[in-house]
């Protein structure tokens, strides 16, 4: 008994240490993710064993990084969950022809598609902008670099390229001058 009441203590701590921090994601959401868990249960050892799928220092600090790194998360995990939902066994048809309960595999498959659906919504609402960055991105960790043309033509346009990123960078740290002469200002007025 006192067991189970440790249990109870602990899930209401749970819950409420997700409605606090996670503010912004919906209750059906967190329950969704604990039943998920249950399903894809793996050993105290595999889950503490220290390394993260995401780790928290990859995290950029300034904004606009830190939205194109989490735009690039918010793509891994639609990934993520896409390949779950092929792992997941096919609806067995019934006798009559239509496609019946699979049992727990269909609310697996359920609470899978709503979270992937909560990671759409939130991907074209928030940070749609993103996207033709991280397709740039992608098309640079493309490139040939073993072909002969691409290296000529690389180096052709290296000049141009090479001036944009120190222009970038002087402007960056301009920005970051006016910024701290404006402090000195307000702080000696005041």
């Amino acid at each position: 008994m006192a067991v189970s009441a440790k249990s109870v203590v602990c899930l209401c701590f749970l819950f409420s240490f997700c409605h606090v921090r996670g503010a912004h994601i919906p209750l059906k959401m967190n329950r969704t993710i604990l039943n998920l868990l249950k399903h894809y249960n793996i050993s105290k050892e595999e889950k503490y064993n220290g390394q993260l799928v995401f780790s928290k220092e990859s995290i950029p600090e300034k904004l606009l990084e830190k939205r194109v790194f989490m735009r690039g998360v918010l793509e891994t995990y639609e990934t993520l969950i896409n390949k779950m939902l092929k792992e997941l066994p096919t609806p067995l048809p019934h006798a009559s022809g239509s496609v019946g309960e699979g049992g727990a595999g269909d609310d697996v498959r359920t609470e899978l598609n709503y979270i992937l659906t909560m990671i759409l919504k939130l991907k074209t609402i928030h940070y749609n902008e993103q996207d033709n960055l991280l397709s740039s991105l992608k098309k640079l960790i493309g490139i040939k670099m073993d072909s002969a043309t691409v290296q000529s033509k690389a180096l052709g346009e290296l000049p141009w390229l090479y001036e944009e990123a120190s222009d970038l960078n002087n402007e960056i740290q301009s920005r970051r001058r006016r910024r701290h002469a404006q402090r000195v200002k307000t702080h000696q007025r005041g």
